[in-house]
């Protein structure tokens, strides 16, 4: 394991420190089981399935009242389709709930609580298992990424939504894991500071850039107007997070002269897929969990080309399960094989999380993305649903529904000054307080309502 090696893990420390014991036996177990057989799959799926069931029905009240309020044991499902037994899991519902949905055989210290990033416009709040839910995440991400080469030890630009502390002294970038990460701010990529952020690049020398779609792709365009060559050190993008659309691959590519990788996952670690490196279809992860694919009255969906919202059951979190949880994300069915020779379900498409711009004062783009999933403190949950409003240039309007345990002042106050340090000097800022915010006729939140003309590639025709 010459990933291991690099970072001068020594068997000593594995043993010792049980963040990096997972993290080694989760990705040397993903190592093996990515060729398994469909039917070997299948029985590990059932397994872990089986266990989480029994687990749930024991140790959790939510759904030991799910189960008794349908006259329902865990054994009898007997199968993946069996799950629909079970009712679908809204992040409504885990608001409302979650203090039942915390495993009574967890100890308080053993609890790290988080919160998704809103996306959808319902910030969420839950558990991870404190030490090990994030290595053992590490390790499946470390997994889809090896598919083109990645290696813990190889060095990576990050463009994913972080506030970078010195930007305001004007240096929009830090080193982090050791020198190995160079993070660059995404909310300061504008005409005249995107040299310095090339010129940083080039001088870090990295192998791969991890990034937001939007954020990476204003600096390929500004690349490509500027005629600036590609950097020779860099063997592919990796993109997620968001939806990366035919024309953001296309120009990715052409400008960075490598592959462009997307992968597909949730904060909720209940379903992940990735690409490969045959094909650009989502291969989900049946070690990660079970997706199922819905139709709008409930059906299951299997034809080819079909679309459907994806139905996540996360098979490794045990301290607040996730069981037949609504994602709100939309995708494209697939029958096709993969000549990789995973035995993998398929996705050819992800239609969810969508992107959009904001226009600023200076009329440059800024990715509304990295502002909304780059947000993940414990204060964020405070605020039910958002949605942001465009209608001129420079000015933002941020629609709140404010959970009703705090004042407008508090949630106002906050609010500001969290997409200040994100707008700050670019966008006003108006809050407005709503009572709701409805959904789009496909049943999803769209959290940016953008009313300016945005000639910014050919979107068309990718929108839900």
């Amino acid at each position: 394991m010459n990933f291991i090696k690099s970072d001068e893990l020594t068997a000593k420390a594995i043993k010792l420190i049980p963040a990096v014991k997972t993290f080694y036996d989760t990705y040397t177990f993903l190592q093996k089981s990515q060729w398994w057989s469909q039917k070997h799959l299948e029985q590990y799926q059932m397994m872990k399935l089986s266990k989480l069931l029994n687990h749930s029905y024991s140790n959790v009240p939510y759904y030991r009242r799910v189960f008794e309020q349908r006259g329902l044991k865990p054994g009898d499902i007997q199968n993946i389709a069996d799950l629909k037994k079970l009712p679908y899991l809204t992040k409504e519902i885990i608001r409302e709930n979650l203090p039942d949905m915390i495993a009574r055989n967890y100890l308080k210290s053993k609890l790290e609580y988080v919160t998704t990033g809103g996306s959808t416009g319902i910030p969420l709040g839950f558990y991870y298992e404190k030490g090990f839910s994030r290595a053992r995440e590490q390790a499946f991400m470390t997994a889809l990424w090896s598919r083109v080469g990645y290696k813990l030890s190889d060095k990576c630009v990050i463009l994913r939504g972080y506030v970078v502390d010195s930007a305001n002294q004007g240096k929009f970038w830090k080193n982090s894991l050791l020198g190995r990460w160079l993070i660059l701010s995404s909310f300061h990529m504008t005409d005249e500071l995107l040299p310095s952020y090339i010129d940083k690049i080039s001088e870090f020398r990295p192998a791969y850039i991890q990034a937001y779609p939007s954020s990476v792709t204003l600096l390929a365009w500004f690349m490509q107007k500027k005629g600036i060559k590609p950097f020779p050190s860099i063997k592919a993008i990796l993109c997620g997070s968001e939806n990366i659309y035919p024309w953001q691959r296309e120009l990715l590519e052409q400008v960075f002269q490598c592959r462009v990788y997307s992968w597909y996952g949730h904060t909720e670690q209940a379903v992940l897929g990735g690409e490969c490196e045959k094909s650009t279809f989502y291969h989900l992860n049946p070690e990660y969990g079970i997706t199922e694919l819905s139709s709008s009255t409930g059906m299951v969906i299997t034809e080819e080309d079909a679309i459907g919202e994806i139905i996540a059951t996360g098979l490794n979190n045990f301290c607040v399960p996730l069981i037949r949880y609504r994602t709100m994300d939309l995708a494209i069915s697939t029958n096709t094989e993969c000549g990789c020779g995973r035995h993998y379900r398929l996705l050819k498409k992800i239609e969810g999380r969508v992107q959009e711009f904001i226009v600023s004062n200076k009329g440059s783009l800024i990715p509304l993305g990295p502002a909304i999933f780059g947000i993940h403190d414990i204060n964020w949950a405070r605020i039910k649903q958002i949605q942001f409003l465009q209608e001129t240039a420079g000015k933002l309007t941020i629609n709140v529904v404010k959970d009703k345990c705090y004042s407008v002042a508090e949630i106002e106050d906050y609010t500001l000054r969290l997409f200040k340090a994100r707008f700050e000097g670019y966008c006003e800022l108006e809050i407005v307080f709503v009572d709701n915010i409805p959904r789009t006729a496909s049943g999803k939140y769209k959290w940016l309502i953008q009313k300016l003309p945005i000639e910014f590639g050919d979107q068309s025709g990718n929108f839900i």
